[in-house]
Protein backbone atom coordinates (compact mmCIF):
# COMPACT_ATOMS: atom_id res chain seq x y z
CA UNK A 1 0.00 0.00 0.00
CA UNK A 2 2.74 2.40 0.95
CA UNK A 3 4.41 1.86 -2.47
CA UNK A 4 1.16 2.43 -4.51
CA UNK A 5 0.36 5.87 -3.06
CA UNK A 6 3.28 7.71 -4.73
CA UNK A 7 2.41 6.08 -8.04
CA UNK A 8 -1.18 7.35 -7.87
CA UNK A 9 0.02 10.81 -6.90
CA UNK A 10 2.38 11.01 -9.88
CA UNK A 11 -0.31 9.86 -12.27
CA UNK A 12 -2.70 12.59 -10.98
CA UNK A 13 -0.05 15.24 -11.49
CA UNK A 14 0.53 14.00 -15.05
CA UNK A 15 -3.19 14.24 -15.77
CA UNK A 16 -3.31 17.79 -14.43
CA UNK A 17 -0.37 18.80 -16.61
CA UNK A 18 -2.00 17.28 -19.69
CA UNK A 19 -5.23 19.16 -19.00
CA UNK A 20 -3.33 22.40 -18.46
CA UNK A 21 -1.38 22.09 -21.71
CA UNK A 22 -4.56 21.19 -23.57
CA UNK A 23 -6.19 24.39 -22.28
CA UNK A 24 -3.18 26.46 -23.41
CA UNK A 25 -3.23 24.78 -26.79
CA UNK A 26 -6.94 25.45 -27.26
CA UNK A 27 -6.51 29.10 -26.26
CA UNK A 28 -3.62 29.57 -28.70
CA UNK A 29 -5.64 27.89 -31.44
CA UNK A 30 -8.55 30.25 -30.87
CA UNK A 31 -6.25 33.30 -30.91
CA UNK A 32 -4.60 32.16 -34.14
CA UNK A 33 -8.00 31.43 -35.67
CA UNK A 34 -9.26 34.92 -34.70
CA UNK A 35 -6.31 36.74 -36.26
CA UNK A 36 -6.53 34.49 -39.33
CA UNK A 37 -10.20 35.33 -39.78
CA UNK A 38 -9.48 39.05 -39.40
CA UNK A 39 -6.71 38.89 -42.00
CA UNK A 40 -8.96 36.96 -44.36
CA UNK A 41 -11.77 39.51 -43.89
CA UNK A 42 -9.45 42.45 -44.55
CA UNK A 43 -7.99 40.71 -47.58
CA UNK A 44 -11.48 39.88 -48.86
CA UNK A 45 -12.64 43.49 -48.50
CA UNK A 46 -9.51 44.75 -50.26
CA UNK A 47 -9.95 42.29 -53.15
CA UNK A 48 -13.66 43.18 -53.53
CA UNK A 49 -12.78 46.89 -53.51
CA UNK A 50 -10.13 46.41 -56.18
CA UNK A 51 -12.57 44.32 -58.19
CA UNK A 52 -15.17 47.11 -58.06
CA UNK A 53 -12.60 49.65 -59.28
CA UNK A 54 -11.50 47.33 -62.08
CA UNK A 55 -15.06 46.71 -63.25
CA UNK A 56 -16.18 50.36 -62.92
CA UNK A 57 -12.99 52.28 -63.71
CA UNK A 58 -14.50 53.96 -66.75
CA UNK A 59 -17.41 55.38 -64.74
CA UNK A 60 -15.16 56.46 -61.85
CA UNK A 61 -12.59 58.07 -64.15
CA UNK A 62 -15.30 59.81 -66.17
CA UNK A 63 -16.98 61.30 -63.07
CA UNK A 64 -13.62 62.50 -61.64
CA UNK A 65 -12.61 64.11 -64.95
CA UNK A 66 -15.97 65.85 -65.38
CA UNK A 67 -16.00 67.27 -61.86
CA UNK A 68 -12.35 68.29 -62.12
CA UNK A 69 -13.20 70.34 -65.22
CA UNK A 70 -16.23 71.88 -63.47
CA UNK A 71 -14.10 72.80 -60.44
CA UNK A 72 -11.38 74.31 -62.61
CA UNK A 73 -13.91 76.43 -64.52
CA UNK A 74 -15.36 77.69 -61.24
CA UNK A 75 -11.88 78.56 -59.98
CA UNK A 76 -11.22 80.67 -63.05
CA UNK A 77 -14.57 82.46 -62.93
CA UNK A 78 -14.58 83.02 -59.17
CA UNK A 79 -13.85 86.58 -58.05
CA UNK A 80 -10.34 86.98 -56.65
CA UNK A 81 -10.09 88.27 -53.08
CA UNK A 82 -7.11 90.03 -51.51
CA UNK A 83 -5.79 90.30 -47.97
CA UNK A 84 -3.42 92.48 -45.98
CA UNK A 85 -2.26 92.42 -42.36
CA UNK A 86 -1.72 95.01 -39.64
CA UNK A 87 0.20 94.26 -36.43
CA UNK A 88 -0.79 96.41 -33.43
CA UNK A 89 -0.10 96.67 -29.70
CA UNK A 90 -3.12 97.95 -27.73
CA UNK A 91 -2.74 99.88 -24.45
CA UNK A 92 -5.04 100.62 -21.51
CA UNK A 93 -7.26 97.58 -22.05
CA UNK A 94 -8.29 98.68 -25.57
CA UNK A 95 -7.66 95.14 -26.87
CA UNK A 96 -11.06 94.06 -25.56
CA UNK A 97 -12.80 96.79 -27.52
CA UNK A 98 -10.71 95.92 -30.58
CA UNK A 99 -11.98 92.33 -30.68
CA UNK A 100 -15.57 93.45 -30.06
CA UNK A 101 -15.51 96.07 -32.81
CA UNK A 102 -13.92 93.72 -35.34
CA UNK A 103 -16.84 91.36 -34.75
CA UNK A 104 -19.17 94.33 -35.22
CA UNK A 105 -17.53 95.22 -38.54
CA UNK A 106 -18.00 91.64 -39.76
CA UNK A 107 -21.66 91.70 -38.69
CA UNK A 108 -22.23 94.89 -40.71
CA UNK A 109 -20.57 93.30 -43.74
CA UNK A 110 -22.68 90.15 -43.40
CA UNK A 111 -25.86 92.24 -43.16
CA UNK A 112 -24.71 94.50 -46.04
CA UNK A 113 -25.26 97.61 -43.95
CA UNK A 114 -23.18 99.80 -46.22
CA UNK A 115 -24.41 103.05 -44.68
CA UNK A 116 -23.00 102.12 -41.27
CA UNK A 117 -19.77 100.93 -42.89
CA UNK A 118 -19.44 104.22 -44.76
CA UNK A 119 -19.78 106.16 -41.51
CA UNK A 120 -16.86 104.18 -40.10
CA UNK A 121 -14.44 103.89 -43.02
CA UNK A 122 -15.24 106.72 -45.44
CA UNK A 123 -14.00 110.28 -44.92
CA UNK A 124 -14.22 113.35 -47.09
CA UNK A 125 -10.65 112.89 -48.28
CA UNK A 126 -11.04 109.15 -48.98
CA UNK A 127 -12.71 107.62 -52.03
CA UNK A 128 -13.74 104.14 -50.90
CA UNK A 129 -16.46 101.72 -51.97
CA UNK A 130 -17.29 99.79 -48.81
CA UNK A 131 -18.94 97.06 -50.91
CA UNK A 132 -15.42 95.84 -51.71
CA UNK A 133 -14.72 95.07 -48.02
CA UNK A 134 -15.16 91.33 -47.47
CA UNK A 135 -14.32 91.03 -43.78
CA UNK A 136 -11.79 91.25 -40.98
CA UNK A 137 -10.04 88.79 -38.69
CA UNK A 138 -8.18 89.43 -35.44
CA UNK A 139 -5.85 86.88 -33.84
CA UNK A 140 -2.86 86.84 -31.46
CA UNK A 141 0.27 88.34 -32.94
CA UNK A 142 3.59 86.54 -33.35
CA UNK A 143 5.41 85.69 -30.15
CA UNK A 144 8.55 83.89 -29.10
CA UNK A 145 9.01 81.26 -26.44
CA UNK A 146 10.46 83.95 -24.15
CA UNK A 147 7.25 85.99 -24.56
CA UNK A 148 5.17 82.97 -23.51
CA UNK A 149 7.39 82.39 -20.48
CA UNK A 150 7.07 86.02 -19.37
CA UNK A 151 3.29 85.86 -19.73
CA UNK A 152 3.26 82.66 -17.70
CA UNK A 153 5.37 84.20 -14.94
CA UNK A 154 3.10 87.25 -14.76
CA UNK A 155 0.07 84.99 -14.55
CA UNK A 156 1.59 82.86 -11.79
CA UNK A 157 2.28 85.92 -9.64
CA UNK A 158 -1.47 86.51 -9.39
CA UNK A 159 -2.20 82.99 -8.10
CA UNK A 160 -2.14 81.68 -4.55
CA UNK A 161 0.37 79.03 -3.48
CA UNK A 162 -2.10 76.13 -3.83
CA UNK A 163 -3.14 77.03 -7.35
CA UNK A 164 0.48 77.59 -8.43
CA UNK A 165 1.31 73.94 -7.77
CA UNK A 166 -1.54 72.79 -10.05
CA UNK A 167 -0.91 75.13 -13.00
CA UNK A 168 1.88 74.07 -15.34
CA UNK A 169 3.32 75.99 -18.29
CA UNK A 170 1.69 73.63 -20.81
CA UNK A 171 -1.70 74.01 -19.10
CA UNK A 172 -1.41 77.80 -19.26
CA UNK A 173 -0.45 77.81 -22.96
CA UNK A 174 -3.29 75.42 -23.80
CA UNK A 175 -6.01 77.28 -21.90
CA UNK A 176 -5.08 80.94 -22.42
CA UNK A 177 -7.50 83.13 -24.35
CA UNK A 178 -7.21 85.53 -27.27
CA UNK A 179 -6.67 88.42 -24.84
CA UNK A 180 -3.59 86.91 -23.14
CA UNK A 181 -1.02 88.41 -25.49
CA UNK A 182 0.10 91.99 -26.09
CA UNK A 183 0.32 91.92 -29.90
CA UNK A 184 -2.64 91.43 -32.23
CA UNK A 185 -2.69 90.65 -35.95
CA UNK A 186 -5.58 92.23 -37.87
CA UNK A 187 -6.25 90.79 -41.34
CA UNK A 188 -8.49 92.64 -43.79
CA UNK A 189 -10.08 90.99 -46.84
CA UNK A 190 -11.23 92.85 -49.94
CA UNK A 191 -12.26 92.25 -53.54
CA UNK A 192 -10.11 95.25 -54.53
CA UNK A 193 -6.36 95.00 -54.09
CA UNK A 194 -5.43 98.63 -53.35
CA UNK A 195 -7.89 99.87 -50.70
CA UNK A 196 -6.20 98.62 -47.54
CA UNK A 197 -4.45 101.88 -46.70
CA UNK A 198 -7.87 103.55 -46.72
CA UNK A 199 -9.11 101.09 -44.08
CA UNK A 200 -6.57 102.07 -41.41
CA UNK A 201 -8.56 105.07 -40.17
CA UNK A 202 -11.68 102.96 -39.67
CA UNK A 203 -9.75 100.15 -37.99
CA UNK A 204 -8.22 102.74 -35.62
CA UNK A 205 -11.71 103.57 -34.36
CA UNK A 206 -12.00 99.98 -33.11
CA UNK A 207 -9.69 100.75 -30.19
CA UNK A 208 -11.74 103.59 -28.69
CA UNK A 209 -14.13 103.07 -25.81
CA UNK A 210 -15.00 104.90 -22.60
CA UNK A 211 -13.04 102.57 -20.33
CA UNK A 212 -9.77 102.85 -22.28
CA UNK A 213 -10.18 106.63 -22.64
CA UNK A 214 -10.70 107.02 -18.87
CA UNK A 215 -7.74 104.72 -18.18
CA UNK A 216 -5.60 106.84 -20.49
CA UNK A 217 -6.66 110.06 -18.71
CA UNK A 218 -6.00 108.58 -15.26
CA UNK A 219 -2.58 107.36 -16.35
CA UNK A 220 -1.75 110.83 -17.69
CA UNK A 221 -2.95 112.53 -14.49
CA UNK A 222 -0.90 110.15 -12.35
CA UNK A 223 2.18 110.81 -14.50
CA UNK A 224 1.73 114.58 -14.14
CA UNK A 225 1.34 114.23 -10.37
CA UNK A 226 4.56 112.23 -10.18
CA UNK A 227 6.35 114.85 -12.27
CA UNK A 228 5.16 117.66 -9.99
CA UNK A 229 6.38 115.80 -6.91
CA UNK A 230 9.77 115.20 -8.48
CA UNK A 231 10.06 118.85 -9.55
CA UNK A 232 9.20 119.94 -6.01
CA UNK A 233 12.01 117.72 -4.70
CA UNK A 234 14.40 119.28 -7.22
CA UNK A 235 13.46 122.76 -5.98
CA UNK A 236 14.15 121.72 -2.38
CA UNK A 237 17.52 120.29 -3.43
CA UNK A 238 18.37 123.54 -5.23
CA UNK A 239 17.49 125.50 -2.08
CA UNK A 240 19.74 123.26 0.03
CA UNK A 241 22.57 123.62 -2.48
CA UNK A 242 22.22 127.43 -2.37
CA UNK A 243 22.25 127.35 1.43
CA UNK A 244 25.35 125.14 1.56
CA UNK A 245 27.18 127.38 -0.92
CA UNK A 246 26.36 130.41 1.22
CA UNK A 247 27.63 128.61 4.35
CA UNK A 248 30.88 127.69 2.60
CA UNK A 249 31.31 131.24 1.33
CA UNK A 250 30.80 132.74 4.79
CA UNK A 251 33.25 130.26 6.35
CA UNK A 252 35.88 131.04 3.73
CA UNK A 253 35.56 134.76 4.46
CA UNK A 254 35.82 134.25 8.24
CA UNK A 255 38.97 132.13 7.94
CA UNK A 256 40.69 130.15 10.68
CA UNK A 257 42.18 131.79 13.78
CA UNK A 258 44.79 130.14 16.05
CA UNK A 259 45.71 131.10 19.64
CA UNK A 260 48.78 129.81 21.55
CA UNK A 261 48.46 129.34 25.32
CA UNK A 262 51.64 128.02 26.92
CA UNK A 263 52.56 125.94 23.90
CA UNK A 264 48.98 124.69 23.45
CA UNK A 265 47.45 125.60 20.11
CA UNK A 266 43.75 126.46 20.07
CA UNK A 267 41.71 126.97 16.90
CA UNK A 268 38.21 128.22 16.17
CA UNK A 269 38.04 126.25 12.87
CA UNK A 270 34.65 124.58 13.30
CA UNK A 271 33.44 124.25 9.69
CA UNK A 272 29.85 123.17 9.07
CA UNK A 273 29.33 119.72 7.66
CA UNK A 274 27.52 119.88 4.31
CA UNK A 275 26.35 117.10 1.93
CA UNK A 276 26.79 118.46 -1.56
CA UNK A 277 27.75 115.06 -3.00
CA UNK A 278 24.67 113.33 -1.58
CA UNK A 279 22.49 116.12 -2.95
CA UNK A 280 24.09 115.69 -6.37
CA UNK A 281 23.39 111.95 -6.36
CA UNK A 282 19.79 112.54 -5.32
CA UNK A 283 19.37 115.16 -8.02
CA UNK A 284 20.65 112.77 -10.70
CA UNK A 285 18.22 110.07 -9.54
CA UNK A 286 15.27 112.46 -9.70
CA UNK A 287 16.27 113.72 -13.15
CA UNK A 288 16.47 110.11 -14.40
CA UNK A 289 12.96 109.50 -13.05
CA UNK A 290 11.69 112.60 -14.84
CA UNK A 291 13.31 111.43 -18.06
CA UNK A 292 11.67 108.01 -17.66
CA UNK A 293 8.23 109.63 -17.22
CA UNK A 294 8.78 111.70 -20.36
CA UNK A 295 9.73 108.57 -22.29
CA UNK A 296 6.58 106.81 -21.08
CA UNK A 297 4.51 109.74 -22.25
CA UNK A 298 6.06 109.56 -25.70
CA UNK A 299 5.63 105.78 -25.97
CA UNK A 300 2.19 105.46 -24.35
CA UNK A 301 0.43 108.68 -25.27
CA UNK A 302 -2.08 106.76 -27.41
CA UNK A 303 -4.43 103.82 -27.11
CA UNK A 304 -2.45 101.62 -29.49
CA UNK A 305 0.82 101.40 -31.39
CA UNK A 306 1.06 100.22 -34.99
CA UNK A 307 3.96 97.80 -35.33
CA UNK A 308 3.32 97.23 -39.04
CA UNK A 309 0.50 98.77 -41.10
CA UNK A 310 -1.53 97.50 -44.06
CA UNK A 311 0.34 97.18 -47.33
CA UNK A 312 -0.55 99.47 -50.22
CA UNK A 313 -1.46 96.47 -52.38
CA UNK A 314 -2.82 93.29 -50.83
CA UNK A 315 -1.82 89.76 -51.72
CA UNK A 316 -4.20 87.25 -53.26
CA UNK A 317 -6.05 85.23 -50.65
CA UNK A 318 -5.24 81.54 -51.06
CA UNK A 319 -7.06 78.76 -49.21
CA UNK A 320 -7.70 75.07 -49.75
CA UNK A 321 -11.42 75.88 -49.74
CA UNK A 322 -10.91 77.69 -53.04
CA UNK A 323 -9.32 74.68 -54.76
CA UNK A 324 -12.52 73.54 -56.50
CA UNK A 325 -10.54 71.46 -59.00
CA UNK A 326 -9.50 69.23 -56.08
CA UNK A 327 -12.57 69.47 -53.82
CA UNK A 328 -15.19 68.65 -56.49
CA UNK A 329 -13.64 65.37 -57.76
CA UNK A 330 -12.97 64.25 -54.17
CA UNK A 331 -16.60 64.87 -53.22
CA UNK A 332 -17.80 63.16 -56.39
CA UNK A 333 -15.73 60.06 -55.56
CA UNK A 334 -17.13 59.95 -52.01
CA UNK A 335 -20.68 60.27 -53.35
CA UNK A 336 -20.04 57.43 -55.80
CA UNK A 337 -18.92 55.19 -52.94
CA UNK A 338 -22.00 56.10 -50.88
CA UNK A 339 -24.36 55.44 -53.82
CA UNK A 340 -22.70 52.09 -54.47
CA UNK A 341 -23.07 51.02 -50.84
CA UNK A 342 -26.72 52.08 -50.82
CA UNK A 343 -27.27 50.16 -54.07
CA UNK A 344 -25.71 47.00 -52.60
CA UNK A 345 -27.73 47.26 -49.40
CA UNK A 346 -30.99 47.73 -51.33
CA UNK A 347 -30.26 44.71 -53.56
CA UNK A 348 -29.32 42.62 -50.53
CA UNK A 349 -32.58 43.57 -48.82
CA UNK A 350 -34.63 42.69 -51.93
CA UNK A 351 -32.98 39.30 -52.39
CA UNK A 352 -32.91 38.40 -48.71
CA UNK A 353 -35.03 35.38 -47.80
CA UNK A 354 -36.30 34.77 -44.28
Amino acid sequence: MSQELPSNKNSNEEVDLIVFFNLIGNALTKVVSFFTSVIKAVFSVAIHTVKIFINSWKIILGVIVVFTIIGYVLEQTKNVSYQSEMLVEPFYGSKYQLVTNIKYFNALIAERDYDALSNIFVEDSISLDVKNILGFKVEPGPETENDRILQYQGFMQRLDSVRKEEMTFDDYIENRSLYSGDLFLITAYSSQKDIFKNLEKGVASAFTNQFSAEAFIKKEQLRELQKQNLKTQLQEIDSLKTFYIKVRTDESKTGSKKIDLGGISLSNDTRSTTREYELLEKENIIRDQLKSLDQQKIEEDKLYAVISSFQGVGEIKRSWRDKYSLIFPALAFVLLCIFYLIFRVVNYAKNYED
